[in-house]
């Protein structure tokens, strides 16, 4: 690559960290600041014990694998229990047909480059993961979004733009999904994929959440979904251990249609070879000691306590400015102001305060709202939430 097109590379993903995302990560670290802003997972619910053991096993069991080289695909035992981790999900699949990635970040990477042509359709919600935006925009592909409600991706939206427009795919957090907290129907989930094998679409399904439900009520993954519906070639799922385990273990994972599986593993191989061999094995032996139902049950247990405490704190402090969905599970709630109003601009004030969020606007393909932000509850304690919440309101 030459040196004017690696710069105009360095301009693009620069471009496309807004000036307000640097700010809010660089202060959030801060003495003194609160932060609402990073999915990030609390680590003091890391299972220490867990990790070192098996840490420990692959030391003394498994050296001289953790260490070499693997398979582009993954470790092969960690594949097999992954085949039994989904299968309590709902989904039926072999090993054969997974490939282990670095975070569920590489995952969508190595998708959308796998997919994407110049001119190509991608179809987004609005809002959407952030992340999956600056990928889509470092392709040639064109982005266009539907919205969304309490019920997750207005799916009649979609079916009205295909009327008009031939799609590659559409990426989707059905489950919890990030910004919104929201979760897609049932009605909703099944005449997704039943657009997607009429109109001869992928769906990207990214459940990093999924599992962290404040409830016991499950919804069919999109992947389940089409299965029931004899569509095997449709639906690509994605999932990791980075919210349920540790984010740093950089351990995630694809089921690919077998018709993607060669082209995926040759962008994987093309990237980094394979994924960590020694965080592989460590996964690996830590899910042989059936510590990862009771560590899931004490996150979401947690993660409900401080989502609820989040939600007492904004209608007691903050219900005339804001209003929000109450989520039902993973890392986030999304809230809007009830009148006009710039969060991204508001930022700076809430910075003085010491407390940060994420604007909505950066969420958004298109057509964004100024109203919105994103707030985590994962990491702050009840305290620091309410503090938070105190300095919110001050800062109006």
């Amino acid at each position: 690559m030459s040196k004017s097109k690696s710069n105009h590379l360095a301009d693009r993903i620069q471009q496309l960290q807004p000036s307000a995302i640097r700010e809010l990560l660089k202060h959030s670290k801060m003495p003194g600041v609160i932060s609402l802003a990073g999915g990030i997972p609390s680590a003091e619910l890391f299972d220490k014990e867990g990790l070192a053991a098996a840490t420990q096993r692959v030391v003394e069991e498994s050296f001289g694998d953790a260490f070499q080289y693997g398979l582009t695909e993954g470790n092969v035992d960690l594949r097999q229990q992954l085949v039994g981790l989904c299968q309590a999900r709902g989904i039926t699949t072999s090993a054969d047909r997974l490939l282990i990635t670095s975070g569920s970040q590489q995952a969508l990477d190595l998708l959308i480059r796998s997919l994407a042509n110049p001119g190509d359709v991608f179809v987004v919600e609005r809002p959407t993961y952030l992340a999956t935006l600056q990928i889509l925009s470092l392709t040639e592909a064109t982005v266009k979004s539907v919205g969304s409600d309490a019920d997750g991706m207005k799916v009649d939206e979609l079916e009205t733009l295909l009327n008009t427009t031939r799609i590659k795919a559409v990426y989707i957090v059905p489950t919890f999904g990030n910004p919104s907290g929201t979760t897609l129907s049932a009605e909703r989930r099944e005449k997704l994929v039943k657009l997607a094998i009429k109109h001869d679409f992928v769906i990207i399904e990214d459940d990093p959440y999924g599992a962290i439900s404040f409830t016991e009520e499950r919804q069919k993954t999109l992947f389940q979904t089409a299965a029931e519906l004899g569509d095997h070639h449709s639906v690509v799922y994605t999932s990791t251990f980075s919210k349920i385990l540790a984010p740093g273990l950089r351990v995630g994972w694809i089921i690919l249609p077998e018709w993607m599986q060669q082209k995926v593993a040759i962008v994987k191989q093309a990237t980094d070879l394979h994924a960590n061999s020694f965080t592989q094995s460590l996964v690996s032996a830590y899910l042989t000691m059936d510590r990862l139902d009771p560590q899931i049950a004490l996150i979401r247990e947690a993660y409900k306590q401080k989502c609820q405490a989040l939600s007492r704190f904004l209608k007691e402090e903050l219900d005339d400015h804001i209003t929000f969905n109450q989520p039902q599970g993973g890392m986030f709630l999304w809230a809007q102001f009830r009148y006009d109003f710039d969060t991204t601009q508001w930022l700076k004030n809430t910075l003085e305060k010491g407390v940060v969020y994420v604007p909505g606007e950066f969420f958004f393909s298109d057509r964004a709202d100024k109203k919105t932000l994103r707030f985590s509850y994962a990491t702050a304690t009840e305290d620091q939430l309410y503090e938070a919440v105190k300095r919110l309101k001050s800062a109006l």
